[in-house]
């Protein structure tokens, strides 16, 4: 079925947590190594923006479906961000735009180059690049959303774990955009396919790999993907992304967990 781009931007909203009781965060906190996996969370979503910026780069601005899309997912993901700030913050730890600033600027002349680098591969690919980006897309959604979903599971906590819920219901549109998008390009042309698989296979890393410490992002795929039940997780992203037309048998999650060294 098609994705409804109409409907999806006349009934996006930003994601509410008002009517949730966070005083119980109080009594009943979210242990140390779990808030470190929160702030990560909270880091990444707040990046959509510069994440944005880039692509704007691409032939994917050109794309009215796509440039609607964009519009309404950065707004909801930065909100995301606010949500999980305000659960950081009933525990003491203020996440603010200067301090995401600050880490921007440390990653120096890689993020000034980004966009260029991002510009240069659209114009040397083409109109395909889209594919590679809705698949990528996907790919970064199916993530996030077993990553909100094993943190509810984990903790048990009635109000984190219905907050993570409620993101990644807004997740799961976002899959549904990009997967369509990327199915329907990608069947259309066996180039995209083959630059799309290539950039998979090689490039692809957890989300947030290019923006944090390395140490940050094994702690984030130990805490929600290890063990069988992660695994089972990532395999199922992985069985999402090879359903598409020429990515069959890609197993990009799991290569990455290998490579990070997380025990299955």
């Amino acid at each position: 079925m098609a994705f409804d781009i109409d409907k999806y931007t006349a009934t996006s909203v930003s994601v509410h947590w008002d009517d949730l009781d966070f005083e119980q965060f109080r009594t009943d906190p979210i242990p140390e190594g779990s808030l470190r996996t929160l702030r990560y969370m909270t880091d990444v979503e707040y990046h959509t923006v510069c994440y944005t910026r880039d692509l704007l780069t691409t032939p994917s601005h050109k794309e009215p479906e796509v440039s609607a899309f964009m519009t309404m997912w950065n707004r909801e993901e930065f909100w995301h961000g606010e949500a999980l700030a305000a659960v950081l913050a009933i525990h003491g730890i203020t996440v603010d735009f200067d301090e995401l600033k600050a880490n921007r600027l440390k990653l120096g002349w890689k993020d000034r180059l980004d966009p260029i680098k991002q510009s240069v591969l659209g114009t040397l690919v083409g109109n395909d690049f889209v594919a590679v980006h809705m698949a990528w897309g996907a790919a970064n959604e199916l993530s996030a959303i077993a990553a909100y979903n094993r943190m509810a599971e984990l903790e048990e906590h009635p109000v984190l774990a219905e907050l993570l819920r409620r993101i990644a219901k807004q997740e799961a549109r976002h899959v549904a955009f990009y997967t369509s998008q990327a199915r329907d390009r990608l069947a259309a042309s066996t180039r995209a396919q083959k630059f799309t698989r290539l950039a998979l296979r090689k490039f692809w890393a957890p989300v947030g790999s290019s923006i944090m410490e390395k140490a940050e992002v094994v702690h984030v795929m130990n805490h929600l993907m290890s063990g069988p039940d992660g695994r089972k997780a990532a395999h199922k992203i992985d069985d999402s992304i090879s359903r598409m037309p020429g990515l069959e048998g890609l197993t990009i999650v799991e290569d990455s967990l290998d490579k990070l060294g997380i025990a299955a």
